[in-house]
């Protein structure tokens, strides 16, 4: 295993990789990369930046609570902390997440979707939910070459 900084990963398997393995990663990287392009595209089209988004799914998706703490986010995006801060500042500025003080933690904030935010969370989502029912078939992982040894 090699030790890296968001984690461990784990090393190549030594089965190696066949032309038809090649072709099915590489369009598995197209179709998410297609996904990525129709989501940074709409997100913009409707005054969003494709991170306000992430930051908005990740707060009305955090599990068992309709906010999260800056230190949350930052997990859930794969951001460090001040980036969070500034993501949420903009965010903010444009009306669509509130801090509230966390009542349990003089210390700590929680970020939670304007009404705004909901809004605009949930048309963005339903656009990219009929995208995701669209692109099922290319979306699924790649089905690999060794599986059939």
């Amino acid at each position: 295993m090699v030790v890296r900084e968001h984690g461990v990963v784990p090393e190549a398997s030594a089965e190696p990789l066949t032309k038809e393995d090649f072709e099915a990663l590489a369009r598995f990287r197209f179709a998410i990369r297609r996904y990525l392009r129709f989501s940074e595209e709409t997100v913009r089209r409707h005054g969003v930046t494709p991170q306000q988004y992430q930051l908005m799914l990740a707060l009305k998706g955090f599990p068992g609570r309709d906010w999260a703490v800056v230190r949350e986010i930052a997990e859930r995006l794969q951001l460090r902390h001040h980036s969070v801060v500034e993501l949420v500042d903009r965010a903010q500025s444009q009306g669509l997440v509130r801090r509230t003080t966390d009542p349990d933690d003089g210390r700590a904030v929680r970020v939670r979707l304007t009404d705004e935010g909901e809004d605009m969370l949930a048309r963005l989502s339903a656009l990219h939910r009929d995208e995701l029912r669209r692109m099922d078939s290319a979306l699924a992982p790649p089905h690999w070459h060794a599986d059939d040894r």
